[in-house]
């Protein structure tokens, strides 16, 4: 203890240079940089210009401790006013960032330094809590390996010997890199692993906006809003058209005046017959991670994956959340006929509306049936060339009052999705058809790069069906029947006008590339679960790998990985000057025969002892070493080469 005392204290008095304290400032930003690309954009920003101010401010020296203390709670307060005081990881990290942003200020010895590059290396393994994107790991790996750079350079200080070139410290960064990367790829490979993950879902994946068991009232304009990929499919053969790609999800049937929900005990019974009509789909689906169960696929499934269920309204429902980026080969076909004889209890239920909202939609409703008698088709028809010549689409809209779809059908006659499909399914059974709301995603954009569909959040969208005698349940998108001329505000058009030329410039272009990266980072690195890792071996004839057996085959690599580490290190670290590292090279070929050098014999003296045991041999050492020792000390322009070849050539 009283060693490690006397090392801090002498660490605490060895003043940084210009040059150390800029590596480690330098090592702290590649360090702090994922983390704060991961949080809230104004905790990112700000705590992005934090770190260089504290930098400057403290450069002569250090900020008083009060100041500090202050700067402190100032942080931890504005951390708490953005995310709230409830603990969690997005706290944590974040907190974990504002410690960071200060902790330059106090950087004056080497000490300070080390503490503050240890520290920082904290930040990256963090930021994987929050994202494991292709993106974190490459900024992860550029702090990792500006970290080691700088602790060479804090070591050569401690040591006061004049630090060696970059190109000098990064081949030694390599060789540590090399040296400890078959050990990582072991423990990648072959470390047992969990069938889900250690610490569950991140929370911001929890908090991010996707498709749920409700719809209310505004409560879309978060997803609307929300670029981020939800899901990428990529075809095997015949690709739908774009207006054909309808991504099924929840479907909510219950209607309370204001807010539409999923039954779900209703949703729970066997799924109804289906006759599928000539097309056919089959494609493979990568579902983004989220916190839901709810798997959207194209109508209709034809049969649900493994571990699959498909619920009486023909949704995908997963055993366990969506907890990682997972896979799944799935075929779909629209259908000719969906679930031609309804039961009571579905209809029922699908014709179900409170007696005390909205009344001139359900009078209207009632008129409509009077004047077209059975003829079902008539008033949907009827239904779509109304909103087709009157209505218009935007998502510039207010919270409407108690008698929501009234409001919208008679008054304002503007909104999006939320409210097309709502109100036209109210209108539908006011009218004594059975209808019901449908949520999913809608379209996708094709990515060049890779030949899939990109589906985002802002695609999602919620539509209608309506059940029609001898068809059973037929898609009716009110939203779509919108006359061109009457489309009046959309997040493609809030997209371009804030975007200005970014396709110009090629945003887009790198946009696509990042995300076929992505995708494929999202395969061969976060898709390789505990299904896959047991599976490993098997082309090798090993077959299914059980835990024991792998843990034993990990333990069998990890052993020989850091027995050759072992090996590497004990070699010592090569000698920087190629010329005393051929010398020595010769040394030890003579001591093999016997003929070694004692580290305290000088060159001449030891190359005419030779000489005079083995005269033959003797001579030509004796030469080499008058060279050796020549150009050590007076050193001749071009003559290193040669006797760089010589030493290496020569053989007692």
């Amino acid at each position: 203890m009283s060693a490690l005392t006397a090392t801090a204290d002498a660490q605490a008095h060895v003043l940084l240079d210009r040059g150390s304290r800029g590596w480690a400032l330098a090592a702290a930003a590649f360090a702090l940089l994922p983390l704060l690309l991961n949080l809230p954009s104004s905790l990112g920003l700000g705590f992005g210009l934090t770190a260089p101010v504290m930098a400057l401010l403290a450069w002569r020296k250090p900020l008083p401790a009060w100041l500090r203390a202050v700067l402190a709670l100032a942080m931890i307060l504005a951390v708490l006013a953005v995310l709230g005081t409830r603990p969690g990881r997005d706290t944590g990290c974040a907190l974990l960032a504002a410690m960071l942003a200060i902790k330059p200020s106090e950087l004056r010895t080497l000490r300070d330094a080390r503490s503050l590059v240890g520290f920082a290396l904290f930040a990256p393994f963090a930021a994987f809590l929050l994202d494991q994107g292709p993106l974190v790991m490459l900024l992860a790996v550029a702090a990792f390996l500006a970290g080691l750079l700088t602790l060479q350079r804090l070591a050569d200080l401690e040591a006061g010997i004049a630090p060696p070139t970059l190109k000098q410290r990064l081949t030694t960064t390599g060789r540590l890199v090399a040296i400890g990367l078959p050990l990582a790829l072991v423990a990648f490979w072959l470390f047992p692993r969990l069938g889900t993950p250690l610490w569950g879902v991140p929370e911001r994946a929890l908090a991010r906006p996707g498709l749920s068991d409700s719809m209310s009232p505004g409560g879309w304009l978060d997803l609307l809003a929300d670029d981020t990929p939800a899901m990428r499919a990529q075809f095997h053969g015949a690709t739908p058209r774009t207006d054909q790609m309808y991504w099924r999800g929840p479907v909510l049937l219950d209607y309370d005046g204001r807010t539409w929900t999923r039954s779900r005990w209703l949703e729970g019974l066997p799924p109804p017959p289906v006759q599928s009509g000539p097309a056919r789909w089959s494609y493979e689906l990568e579902v983004e991670a989220t916190d839901r169960r709810d798997l959207p696929a194209l109508d209709l499934v034809t049969a649900p994956p493994q571990d699959v269920q498909l619920s009486h309204g023909f949704s995908l429902v997963t055993a366990r959340p969506l907890s990682v980026a997972a896979r799944w080969q799935l075929q779909s076909a629209p259908p000719a006929t969906f679930d031609p004889k309804l039961r009571p209890i579905m209809r029922q239920h699908a014709l179900a509306l409170p007696p005390d909202h909205d009344p001139r939609t359900r009078a209207l409703g009632r008129q409509w049936r009077q004047e077209a008698g059975d003829n079902d088709q008539a008033i949907v028809d009827r239904a779509l060339a109304w909103i087709r010549a009157d209505f218009a689409y935007t998502l510039d809209t207010g919270l409407p009052g108690r008698h929501a779809v009234d409001e919208f059908l008679f008054d304002t006659q503007q909104g999006f999705c939320e409210h097309f499909s709502s109100a036209f399914t109210v209108l539908m059974r006011s009218a004594g058809i059975p209808a019901r709301v449908v949520t999913g995603y809608t379209g996708g954009y094709r990515n060049p790069f890779g030949d899939y569909w990109i589906v985002r959040r802002m695609d999602a969208h919620a539509w209608v069906e309506v059940w029609l005698d001898g068809r059973g349940w037929v898609r009716v998108d009110p939203t779509a029947a919108v006359a061109p001329e009457r489309i009046y505000d959309t997040l493609e058009q809030r997209a371009a006008n804030a975007g200005g030329g970014m396709e110009m410039l090629g945003i887009s272009s790198f946009g696509d590339l990042a995300d076929w990266m992505r995708r494929g980072w999202n395969d061969l690195v976060l898709g390789f679960d505990a299904t896959r890792q047991q599976a490993l071996l098997s082309p090798l004839g090993l077959g299914k790998l059980q835990p024991s057996q792998l843990l034993a085959l990990f333990i069998a690599f990890a052993a020989f990985a850091l027995a050759g580490m072992v090996w590497l290190l004990a070699r010592g670290e090569r000698e920087r000057d190629p010329l005393l590292r051929a010398w020595h090279r010769l040394g030890r070929r003579y001591a093999r025969i016997g003929l070694g050098r004692p580290a305290h014999e000088p060159a001449l003296t030891w190359a005419t002892r030779v000489a005079a045991a083995h005269p033959r041999s003797g001579q030509a050492l004796l030469a080499l070493s008058h060279r050796f020792a020549a150009t050590r000390y007076a050193p001749v322009q071009g003559g290193m080469r040669k006797l760089l070849d010589d030493l290496q050539r020569h053989r007692p």
